[in-house]
């Protein structure tokens, strides 16, 4: 095992607060109106305009739109919403201790992550930070971790693994032919994770590198 990649939201950064408040706004923006925060996070790990169809029956285009109204109030204060989950920074740190190269696989806008990482002070922690486009080329997690093979086209495959809190996370690495590490403290279903093929699932960072070394 050569490199440890990292979902973002719901693994390194409990980014909740942010995302739903964000949701919340963008959907009162059409007249629908959630004022409980709990029933937006669904939103947290999938891309965004596929959760404005899939939850609320959004056209296509509607789901762009919803997007753009969404980046309206995130891009202003929702980006800053969040904090690091226990443990984080000291965890990469033992892990590139390690010999590990560390690199962020995230369906969150590339440039976005890259701003939260510097404010939380974690990236450059990091080798490599990939996430979504906003030409839509790049979204699903599947095409965020094929992005990183082709920027780590020296490292195959089997020597990557990624630690991820959704289904998504274990689905885009099975698609990929990638390993993957479910974590219990983020926003996604255990059970669905572990029936997805995730190999563990760990319930403290901490517990992260001695996993990685079995591998």
């Amino acid at each position: 095992m050569r490199a440890v990649l990292f979902d973002f939201d719901g693994t390194l950064v409990d980014s909740s607060e942010g995302i739903t408040k964000s949701a919340q706004y963008a959907l009162a923006h059409y007249g629908i109106e959630v004022p409980n925060l709990e029933n937006l996070k669904k939103f947290i790990g999938p891309p965004l305009a596929g959760s404005f169809r899939n939850f609320y029956g959004f056209s296509e285009e509607m789901s762009q739109e919803a997007v753009a109204v969404y980046r309206q109030r995130y891009e202003k204060i929702g980006w800053s919403e969040c904090e690091l989950y226990p443990y984080v920074s000291e965890t990469i740190a033992q892990l590139k201790e390690d010999g590990y190269l560390i690199g962020l696989a995230s369906s969150k806008p590339e440039e976005t992550c890259r701003k939260i990482m510097e404010h939380l002070e974690i990236l450059d922690l990091f080798d490599e930070v990939v996430g979504a486009t906003h030409d839509g080329r790049i979204g699903t997690k599947e095409e965020v971790l094929l992005e990183v093979l082709r920027r780590w086209q020296d490292i195959p495959k089997e020597e990557m693994v990624l630690v991820g809190d959704t289904i998504y996370d274990i689905e885009g690495a099975n698609l990929v032919h990638m390993r993957s590490i479910g974590v219990s403290f983020g926003f996604g279903d255990l059970n669905a994770m572990k029936e997805a093929g995730a190999i563990c699932i760990i319930d403290d960072m901490r517990q992260l590198p001695q996993e990685v070394k079995k591998l």
